[in-house]
């Protein structure tokens, strides 16, 4: 375990900033249950703290994509109802039934698997039954839906399962008017009359479609639970319309590990992609591709350190890479911000998305497990543990 005073990196977590903006998300929500997105460590923020701030700012629930992260939360003491909706044959169901993990199903080999493994166990598995109403990923097309709703009809019937979801997700909800956003809310609608038919669809079966942007900016798509995931973290899920008072929620930080001075002319890091034009100062940050830092981020994405942003110089390495300093007095173990809120000057992770052609999602999740989750604004009943 890393000791954050020892750590040459760390990726702070504001906890404080996720309990503001699950509980802003679920104003917004208008009454709609809050269901949170907390697969792939929180978003790289840390699963289990990050998820008990995520319950302690207003929701109801958890989602995360695979069974071993919601059994990692419930080893972690989380005792909501969790969803787990990516199952590839041989997952641990044995264990997601012990542990009272909901599940979701998309195809009848799916459901027989579930069902054997309730058989098993004594005890009926909660499902979600997912529809594809567009995006073609996970769910049931429309015309392999009926089928699904018959068999798990007839599952239920046998007390194996219980039908506690019905769901589907968006595919261009974060691109306001695209014609798709339209076109998958009716698939939906279609989708639950057809469960209703079939007698899928009693009272308290909980219907879900919105993801982050439709909570924000798409009110009838809200049904009975939204699913958050990127906004949680204060970034926004469409950042052409604003923030939308959102908070973010991770600053990565590193500390100088060496400082040069070298005369002009120097080429820096692999291939000599820059070069310096005068005598002048290095600096080496250790923090590098192996950590989640873009190797294209060489020569175009800035940090922060000593007052001032920087360009990285030179080629970003596995573990490290180098700012020019200038003449500025800086020192081993002085401080760089790579990204955080921006409240200090320092770039935001919107800013580092944009230089980079990429998405938000993407910067903070790929922050490698060798960085220590510092999680700041901790309440009594959250998790200290990174």
């Amino acid at each position: 375990m890393y000791s954050p005073v020892a750590t040459p990196a760390q990726a702070r977590v504001d906890l404080a900033a996720i309990r503001h903006n699950v509980a802003l998300l679920k104003e917004r929500a208008g009454g709609a249950e809050i269901m949170g997105a907390v697969k792939a460590d929180a978003y790289g923020h840390g699963l289990v703290p990050t998820s008990e701030a995520v319950l302690e700012g207003g929701a109801s629930r958890l989602g995360t994509a695979f069974v071993r992260e919601a059994l990692e939360l419930r080893a972690g003491g989380v005792t909501a109802p969790i969803l787990s909706w990516l199952i590839t044959p041989g997952e641990p169901l044995d264990e997601a039934l012990a542990g009272d993990i909901e599940l979701s199903a998309a195809d009848v080999r799916l459901l027989d698997e579930i069902a054997a493994a309730a058989r098993r166990a004594g005890r009926p598995a909660k499902l979600h039954l997912e529809a594809d109403t567009g995006m073609s990923r996970g769910g049931a097309p429309l015309a392999a839906w009926p089928d699904l709703l018959a068999r798990a009809v007839e599952l239920r019937a046998e007390g194996v399962i219980e039908i506690v979801g019905l769901w589907s997700h968006f595919a261009c909800a974060d691109i306001p008017g695209h014609p798709s956003i339209a076109q998958q809310q009716e698939a939906y609608e279609a989708a639950l009359k057809l469960a209703d038919q079939a007698g899928a669809a009693d009272s308290g079966v909980i219907r879900h479609l919105a993801n982050s942007a439709a909570t924000v900016t798409l009110p009838e798509t809200r049904y009975d639970l939204v699913r958050p995931g990127i906004a949680m973290y204060g970034l926004s899920p469409i950042p052409e319309l604003g923030d939308f008072g959102l908070r973010q929620a991770m600053t990565l930080t590193a500390r100088i590990a060496l400082v040069k001075r070298v005369t002009e002319g120097c080429g820096v890091s692999y291939g000599h992609l820059y070069v310096t034009d005068c005598e002048t100062t290095l600096g080496l940050v250790p923090l590098g591709y192996a950590d989640g830092i873009l190797r294209h981020a060489t020569g175009r994405a800035e940090v922060l350190a000593g007052g001032r942003r920087r360009l990285i110089a030179g080629r970003v390495c596995m573990d490290q890479f180098v700012i020019d300093l200038g003449d500025d007095p800086l020192s081993a173990g002085d401080e760089v911000v790579l990204f955080g809120p921006g409240d200090g000057g320092e770039p935001t992770a919107q800013e580092w998305a944009d230089t980079l052609g990429t998405i938000t999602h993407e910067i903070v999740t790929r922050i490698g497990a060798r960085v220590p989750r510092v999680h700041q604004n901790v309440t009594q009943g959250t998790s200290r543990r990174a």
